[in-house]
């Protein structure tokens, strides 16, 4: 691979559509994976619009992640709950539903928890 390589989200490698156009996810393939950023539609939630691409009760891929806009919340399965907005890193490990909150879409990037997310 080059030293220097240039790669952008106006031309994903891959979309991966949510659920009732409730948003997506576009990859980008770097050496060490997939690099990804979803965009959550006001009223997306994981339970609604994912879980039926993945086929389990949460979501089992971890996150760890970035907020570019928008406002998401994470509840982990234990009922552990945190906000994140704008400028805030996300780690998340398995076993959580996630929801936007408020009118604006989320947009989040995130490089180690897409490689199979909302893959069919």
């Amino acid at each position: 691979m080059s030293a220097l390589v240039r790669m952008t989200f106006d031309a994903p490698e891959e979309t991966r559509p949510f659920e009732q156009g409730k948003g997506r996810l576009d990859l980008v393939n770097v050496e060490d994976g997939p690099v990804g950023r979803a965009v959550f539609e006001p009223g997306w939630r994981w339970s609604e619009h994912v879980k039926p691409i993945a086929g389990t009760d949460s979501c089992q891929a971890p996150h760890i992640g970035y907020c570019l806009s928008g406002r998401l919340v994470v509840e982990m399965d234990d009922g552990e709950r945190q906000e994140f907005g704008p400028g805030d890193v996300m780690i998340a490990a398995p076993g959580h539903d996630a929801w936007v909150v408020g009118d604006e879409p989320c947009v989040m990037l995130d490089w180690q928890g897409f490689a199979d997310y909302a893959k069919r």
